[in-house]
């Protein structure tokens, strides 16, 4: 019997196949290409809907607690649950908005007056270096047109107030589909309950996690702002509200808005103040500060409900950010759970959800308390009245 070496001709790739691949290869480079794209011109209609599917969610657990009330032995229907929500949604996003747009028209005006003072103020930071360095620094922050980057961002934050109506309009209308949400749910899975079932609970899984991300960053955050504007208002600085208040805002970026805050509330005072001393004790105090309830009450509250990997969420964070600018910051996290969640869920894609996890286990289900993630979970999903009925009679 001859045994030759040449290689099964079945096993080769033809060139129809080499070739399918490369087209294949092809279309998801330019579905990505065009998937960006979208994503940075509708950046401002998708940034609305984030914040408002995070805004339902964390209010969908209010909404089912005013359902459930009862008024002597009449209930109160869901659509008038719905419309207190949507009012007092409403009500506090704008509260919030005029807050923030206040603060940050006061710390541009203050910046303003500021602008000349701040390249001799910055430049003296750098005066043990020698008189040249000093100099250079001088001239190349004079040169930089604060003014002008100041009023384009005054320009940008304008544009809240007109976010915030698209976003109310949003919660509005997720608040009318809540009731049907599980029928549809049903109907996209074919009519197969247990797929539905399993979909619901990856939603819920995503919903709790998040909530109890932005539970404990908003105490966290609070905590931090004003902590900070009593140190701030203990310097004597005119600015000591909205740098508490920009602390807070700052704090939720990730790793990098707690920097960018100290930073920030220095060189502030540095500018008004104009003492290396002071200046260097309030970096002191408010550094002491951001790191004890970053890196130590922060970490402790959330526990391992994230399981996010530290890199990936600075990945993240760049990414988004340069996608979707400051918005995307703030979304990365809650962006980052939803996708490491999902993927988690998916054969084919549960290597990149264990990439994104912190240890390698993405879809652990115990890292939240259980009455935390029932509330958060029947809250935002009712069961459909049918379904219950029915399987109350089976």
């Amino acid at each position: 019997m001859n045994v030759t070496d040449t290689p099964d001709e079945d096993k080769l790739p033809t060139r129809s196949q080499s070739r399918n691949r490369v087209q294949t290869a092809a279309l998801v480079i330019i579905a990505g290409a065009i998937f960006l794209f979208l994503l940075v011109e509708a950046r401002f209609l998708l940034t609305s809907l984030a914040v408002a599917i995070i805004v339902f969610s964390l209010t969908s657990d209010a909404i089912g607690h005013i359902a459930r009330l009862k008024v002597g032995r009449v209930g109160i229907p869901n659509w008038l649950a719905s419309l207190v929500a949507v009012l007092l949604i409403s009500t506090g996003l704008f509260m919030l908005s005029s807050l923030i747009l206040s603060q940050i028209n006061t710390v541009l005006a203050t910046t303003l007056t500021y602008t000349e003072r701040a390249p001799g103020a910055v430049a003296d930071l750098f005066a043990w270096m020698g008189p040249e360095v000093e100099t250079a620094i001088a001239s190349a922050i004079g040169s930089i047109d604060v003014s002008g980057y100041l009023r384009a961002m005054a320009g940008q934050a304008g544009g809240l107030m007109q976010s915030t109506v698209l976003v109310i309009l949003f919660v509005g209308f997720l608040f009318a589909e809540r009731l049907w949400f599980e029928v549809k749910l049903t109907s996209l899975m074919g009519g197969n309950a247990k797929r539905a079932a399993h979909a619901r609970r990856v939603i819920g899984t995503i919903m709790h996690r998040v909530n109890y991300y932005l539970l404990v960053k908003t105490v966290v955050s609070a905590v931090t702002g004003v902590m900070v504007y009593g140190v701030a208002l203990a310097f004597g600085l005119e600015l000591a509200v909205a740098i508490g208040i920009l602390t807070f805002v700052l704090n939720y970026i990730p790793n990098v808005g707690s920097i960018v805050a100290t930073v920030l509330a220095t060189l502030v005072t540095y500018v008004q103040l104009g003492e290396p001393g002071p200046t260097l004790a309030f970096f002191l105090a408010v550094g002491a500060i951001q790191f004890i309830n970053g890196n130590i009450i922060d970490p402790w509250l959330m526990g391992r409900a994230l399981r996010l990997s530290t890199f990936g969420i600075v990945v993240a964070l760049a990414f988004w950010g340069s996608i979707w600018g400051i918005a995307g910051m703030f979304l990365s996290v809650p962006i980052m759970v939803a996708a490491m969640i999902v993927c988690s869920h998916v054969p084919e894609l549960r290597p990149v959800a264990v990439l994104l996890s912190r240890e390698g286990l993405p879809d652990l289900e115990t890292d939240l308390p259980k009455r935390f993630a029932r509330r958060t979970l029947a809250a935002a999903v009712p069961p459909d009245p049918v379904t219950t009925q029915q399987s109350r009679r089976g």
